[in-house]
């Protein structure tokens, strides 16, 4: 199990997007990690955490759907969309689209419905599509600070057992990936600094993790294996999870 106290990190999202199918490759508290690790009771008991919240490198902003949805985004077409952007095939930026490209074509884990999002239009429709009214959109709000402890001082359920959580992604204009599952719970939760400073966390929980890769950071960290026990994690200010009452 996690120990009291234990670092994690809220860092800016890797140049690869970790799928919980894959492994990581990165050190467990590496800055290149984009999830805060830890298990449901770590919150519902208040408990101590020590975080470091940072600022998002990726500034791309979304385009008009209609100026989007003209843009091709899909590996065969790949010479076209540098092209289109300026970009040297070989040079590291069209490494980092083609592999953005990658990612949101790869198949879903079983349970899993995805969705790369290239206008904000396109992920408000793919994230208020399910079931329930008064979809609401959560996300972290904080300002960059030092690692530090932080006491929880309160957690507010937000929604159903469905969520749609979004991350985005590294590419010359917004991309968003989207996932959404029936065994996701989202939380809000509000924490102190030990230097005062305020935060509104938004923090998801995994119910089902019985597909993801055995060899997953999150085991790793945490101790525990696949199937077990609901992983939560927090949302770096970049994401956003969309829910339901």
């Amino acid at each position: 199990m996690s120990k009291l106290g234990e670092k994690v990190y809220a860092s800016p999202p890797a140049p690869r997007e970790k799928q919980y199918t894959s492994e990581y490759q990165d050190p467990p508290h590496s800055s290149t990690n984009v999830a805060l690790f830890f298990l449901e009771k770590d919150h519902t008991q208040r408990r101590k955490l020590t975080l470091h919240f940072t600022r998002t490198a990726n500034t791309a902003s979304f385009l008009p759907r209609q100026e989007a949805e003209k843009i091709p985004f899909s590996s065969n077409k790949f010479p076209e969309i540098v092209y289109h952007f300026s970009v040297k095939p070989n040079s590291v930026a069209a490494k980092t689209m083609k592999q953005t490209i990658k990612v949101c074509e790869e198949p879903g884990i079983e349970g899993e419905e995805k969705y790369s999002a290239t206008s904000l239009e396109s992920m408000i429709d793919f994230s208020t599509s399910g079931n329930g009214k008064n979809h609401i959109a959560v996300s972290t709000v904080a300002k960059e600070t030092p690692a530090q402890k932080y006491s929880i001082t309160g957690v507010k359920k937000m929604g159903n057992s469905e969520a749609v959580v979004c991350h985005k992604q590294n590419y010359p204009c917004a991309v968003i990936y989207c996932h959404k599952t029936h065994t996701t719970k989202a939380y809000l939760v509000s924490m102190a600094g030990e230097d005062g400073t305020k935060v509104k966390a938004a923090a998801v929980c995994h119910t089902d993790t019985s597909k993801w890769n055995p060899k997953h950071l999150a085991f790793l960290v945490l101790k525990v294996k696949p199937g077990t026990v609901p992983i939560c994690h927090f949302l770096p200010e970049d994401r956003v999870v969309w829910v339901s009452n």
